[in-house]
């Protein structure tokens, strides 16, 4: 039996013990070309226990797409990750944001004002 849609909306506690990584995924995006797993998994170490790190590759060439994922243990660790939208990883400005809103086009201005409401909604806190 699938999950019901309403687990997006569950809190991030709930969420995390069914298995929901809505709050614990984050996507980053605008990685160099020659970043790897363990490159994406040793920055981000920094803002908690990491599930997964993964640098999504072409099926054919198995060449990087310039972007991953990396899925926290802890919701309150994805937001702190994305805290700064914009890491330098691989000596490359990146782009990263909670994966449940999809890929933004980069406008500090727009992803700034997310990532407040996000970071500092009582609901993460």
């Amino acid at each position: 039996m699938s999950q019901p849609r309403q687990n997006k909306m569950m809190s991030p506690n709930l969420a995390k013990q069914v298995g929901d990584a809505t709050y614990t995924k984050i996507f980053v995006g605008g990685l160099a070309w020659g970043t790897k797993r363990d490159t994406l998994k040793r920055y981000f170490d920094q803002f908690g226990e990491i599930l997964e790190a993964v640098v999504i590759t072409d099926k054919i060439t198995g060449r990087s797409k310039g972007y991953g994922f990396v899925t926290f243990r802890d919701p309150n660790s994805a937001i702190r990750a994305c805290h700064n939208p914009y890491p330098v990883i691989d000596g490359r400005r990146a782009n990263c944001n909670l994966a449940a809103l999809g890929a933004q086009k980069f406008d500090p201005s727009i992803t700034g004002q997310v990532f407040h409401f996000l970071c500092f909604n009582s609901q993460f806190t």
